[in-house]
């Protein structure tokens, strides 16, 4: 049994309180992890400030450290993605992807340290100002505090403090309690990767606990979140003046026209629902299907979602492993029940055992079941028939969520009509809403968040630009 302390100006501290990780498919414990209390997060911040203020880092080092990190990362992306699948339950293939995800982001980052610039401002345009010059800069907002979720631990974390470095920010870095293992050999590559001490700092707890600690704290000038949307509205709270960036999730929609390639459409909606558990922000939750080829499309969606494979994570030939504890397996169960209950149908699955869930597919669902207008997070989705395109995209748009949608059409004017109509942060034509490349800004609009992230995006919001006026 391995047990892990928290990372502290590049040392590692144990605490006396600890807590449990257990492997997700086994439900047995594989580590223990160090519980941050006051002073230890006082002291996290504390290192951060100190190497903020005492350690100058140029952007070119910055660069190297990162794409270093990116390398040894690459190095060890076997190991990582065996911890990504024991702690998150995830098949070990898509474990390597998102390793591999994880190194382009950082390379990402890596990048835009040498990018960071501010632009000239034409004050010679304004009456009486002939004799003076002025440019930005774009500096760091000094801490950065990245608290990151369960289901892409290791690559929304790198999301996070990659561009918090590459503009110069320390950090303090908080990662789910039930996902804490790949965020420790995240610290470990940055510190062999030559990061000086106190710029990346890693506390561990609850997050009502250590969350709460750390926004309490005045000198961490950033918050990078990505969870629910609870935590993030009392976070986004408790911060006061101080800027945020929150990702909080959605229900996903995608509009499947019926001039569509149906067999492929429905194959990798389905695909797009089961992936991670289903346990992916932008996870193929809703689908409208125009009625002409509504019955193809769940034929084909079923026959798809019967073929893939559930069991141990580490067996490459899984598609599916379980969810992240028996108690969302037990609510995803309880969502499809009271569904049932009220008119909808199963089309397949629908069924639990303990922490796993068999892929489901409901029809006859309405607007204002659990299912279809709150965040699923689980190995779900609706098939609604839809007879024109406004209404598709009205339903699309009843939503507290806005995050991404996609759009499934060979016209030019009804893809036009979507990308303009539809109420998300993003519209994806001919992909799914679940559709994402690291280097492209994510974030939505509604309760689905604050700001964008993508390294180039992030590493704006994450640097404030000052004016500066030369007269002579």
């Amino acid at each position: 049994m391995q047990e892990y302390g928290l990372f502290i100006d590049g040392k590692w501290l144990v605490t006396e309180k600890k807590l449990s990780v257990t492997g997700k498919a086994t439900g047995k414990e594989i580590a223990r992890i160090s519980v941050a209390g006051e002073a230890e997060v006082t002291q996290a911040v504390n290192a951060a400030e100190k190497a903020f203020k005492t350690i100058k880092m140029e952007p070119y080092k910055r660069y190297e450290v990162l794409l270093k990190a990116s390398q040894l990362l690459k190095q060890n992306q076997k190991k990582m993605a065996e911890i990504l699948s024991q702690e998150v339950g995830k098949p070990i293939k898509e474990a390597m992807a998102e390793v591999a995800r994880a190194e382009q982001t950082l390379i990402l980052s890596a990048e835009e340290a040498k990018r960071l610039t501010g632009e000239m401002v034409p004050l010679a345009g304004a009456p009486g100002c002939e004799n003076r010059w002025a440019f930005t800069m774009r500096l760091p907002v000094g801490i950065v505090c990245a608290i990151t979720p369960f289901n892409f631990p290791l690559n929304l974390s790198c999301h996070k403090i990659g561009p918090a470095i590459a503009a110069g920010n320390a950090v303090v870095y908080k990662p789910a309690t039930v996902t804490p293992l790949s965020g420790i050999l995240l610290c470990e590559i940055f510190a062999e990767a030559g990061l000086p001490d106190g710029y990346l700092n890693l506390v561990t707890g609850s997050g009502s606990q250590v969350g709460k600690l750390l926004t309490a704290d005045e000198r961490i000038g950033f918050y990078s979140f990505t969870g629910s949307p609870s935590v993030g509205k009392t976070l986004l709270n408790n911060a006061g003046f101080r800027r945020v960036a929150l990702e909080l999730g959605s229900n996903s929609a995608n509009i499947v026209h019926h001039d569509a390639d149906i067999p492929a459409t429905a194959e990798l909606c389905a695909k797009y629902a089961f992936a991670n558990a289903g346990q992916v922000c932008i996870s193929c939750q809703r689908v409208y299907v125009h009625r002409r080829v509504y019955q193809e499309f769940c034929d084909r969606a079923v026959a798809y979602a019967q073929k893939l494979v559930i069991g141990d994570p580490l067996d490459p030939a899984t598609d599916m492993g379980p969810m992240i504890s028996m108690e969302e397996a037990a609510r995803t169960e309880e969502w499809i029940q009271a569904a049932v209950a009220q008119g909808a149908r199963v089309l397949t699955g629908g069924k639990r055992r303990d922490s796993w869930f068999e892929p489901t597919i409901l029809t006859d669902v309405r607007p204002d079941m659990n299912v279809v207008c709150l965040e699923a997070f689980a190995p779900i989705f609706s098939i609604i028939p839809y007879d024109t395109i406004e209404e598709a995209i009205d339903q699309v748009n009843n939503s507290v969520y806005g995050l991404q949608a996609g759009v499934f059409t060979q016209s030019l004017d009804i893809a036009r009509l979507c990308a303009v109509r539809i109420e998300t942060g993003g519209v994806i034509i001919n992909d799914g809403a679940t559709f994402r490349t690291d280097n492209m800004p994510y974030g939505g609009i509604k309760e689905s968040g604050i700001g964008k992230e993508g390294p180039q995006y992030a590493v704006k919001e994450m640097t404030e630009e000052k004016l500066i006026v030369f007269k002579f």
